[in-house]
């Protein structure tokens, strides 16, 4: 969904698409990255700050409401204060009777031109984490997160049935169409790439919109992919969509046997990875 300045405003539209995706079927429902706000990370802004609240907190709260109310599980990435001075991306699970499972902090932190993240959020500190909902134990990454094969293999070794990432990715609008659509073939091949690797089903849910006075378009797309990468529903670029699509978790052992890329993982092997480089000296 495309989001405005008002924070309340933006929690009540999301509620409203919860309700339209429960109608259509849904029992797990994934909102986009920080979806209460525009896209703040744009600026160093210290107002910006404000924003932020505890988690568990009034968003987690109003949306337990809904959860049990409809018996749907809800994915909500938040902005949240820990404390005086520290803050993270954070996003919380609900479970379909409006329990609160629990919380994943992003690990991974950008700090590029309009992406100044690093400006807002300590990095997570909490690990990687899987949620045993009502109807599938679920990982949770976010954004940034998606480029790294590292914290997808670890959420999937963890029992995630299903990767879910909330994004907020767009193209500044001055960009050239060649290059928008390299970077979005990109963002999505890599995330396909994971749900292959891990023979899991990868979600990924993005925003729409022109935010920054026009500078930035979020380019939407948000996608499911199957064990194999291909591709079972993929959203415009422009249009707000509640789209619900039907996951069978007991695909993964059928992929997993016959491409048995975990069976056959080399973990002995694997112990430089953990090196910020290899140099040939060493």
């Amino acid at each position: 969904m495309s989001c405005t300045g008002n924070k309340e405003e933006n929690l009540q539209k999301a509620i409203g698409k919860v309700r339209e995706a429960a109608a259509q079927g849904a029992q797990v429902v994934c909102l986009q990255e920080l979806f209460t706000s525009l896209y703040f990370c744009d600026v160093e802004d210290y107002d910006n700050f404000k924003l932020a609240e505890p988690i568990p907190g009034p968003s987690t709260e109003a949306l337990s409401v809904v959860a049990a109310e409809l018996g749907v599980v809800i994915i909500a990435s938040l902005f949240e204060k820990r404390t005086q001075g520290i803050y993270h991306n954070t996003t919380a699970v609900l479970d379909a009777d409006g329990a609160y499972l629990g919380k994943y902090r992003k690990m991974h932190i950008p700090d590029d031109p309009a992406f100044y993240e690093k400006f807002y959020f300590t990095p997570g500190d909490l690990g990687y984490k899987i949620f045993k909902t009502k109807f599938a134990d679920i990982g949770v990454l976010i954004c940034w997160d998606q480029w790294y094969p590292e914290a997808a293999r670890i959420t999937a070794l963890m029992g995630a049935e299903i990767l879910f990432y909330p994004t907020a990715i767009g193209w500044a609008t001055e960009q050239d169409e060649k290059t928008n659509k390299e970077q979005y073939d990109a963002w999505q091949t890599i995330q396909r790439s994971h749900a292959v690797a891990n023979g899991v089903h990868v979600v990924s849910v993005n925003r729409v919109g022109s935010e920054q006075e026009g500078r930035m378009k979020f380019w939407g797309g948000s996608f499911i992919a199957n064990p194999l990468g291909t591709i079972l529903y993929q959203a415009s670029h422009e249009e707000e969509e509640v789209i619900v699509r039907e996951i069978d978790t007991r695909d993964t052992d059928h992929y997993r046997t016959h491409w048995p890329f975990m069976r056959d993982r080399r973990i002995d092997s694997y112990q430089p990875v953990t090196k910020r480089f290899i140099d040939e000296v060493e």
